[in-house]
């Protein structure tokens, strides 16, 4: 990577999106939740919608949990000395690339095929 200037702009935006994923977590906790199954709370659709709801919520909570454990991989790259250069090829990732998405690994010509 070019300099401690954009290694500090990319560990900047790292930790920004880490921060909104923690916001994000924080938010997503009551949905998953247990559903209670006591049919003088609710009526049947009503359970169902609630393990659907449910489901999604832990759904969305992986995603979260994958993109957290991508983010922590990209600081691990940048302490490496690696961040920012094809894990394929070697050459340098377009900077609009991992601005966009600091945890790609590779670039646009090997990530395309």
């Amino acid at each position: 990577m070019n300099g401690d200037f954009e290694t500090a702009r990319y560990r900047d935006l790292i930790a920004d999106r880490l921060a909104a994923l923690d916001a994000e977590d924080a938010r997503g906790q009551a949905g998953q939740s247990t559903v209670a199954l006591d049919q003088q709370a609710m009526g049947r659709l009503s359970r169902q919608d609630a393990l659907l709801n449910q489901s999604m919520a832990k759904a969305t909570q992986a995603r979260r949990d994958a993109q957290r454990r991508a983010l922590h991989a990209a600081l691990a790259r940048i302490d490496a000395g690696d961040f920012g250069y094809c894990a394929d090829c070697g050459d340098p990732i377009a900077p609009k690339r991992l601005e966009l998405d600091p945890t790609h690994t590779r670039c646009i010509g090997c990530a395309s095929g």
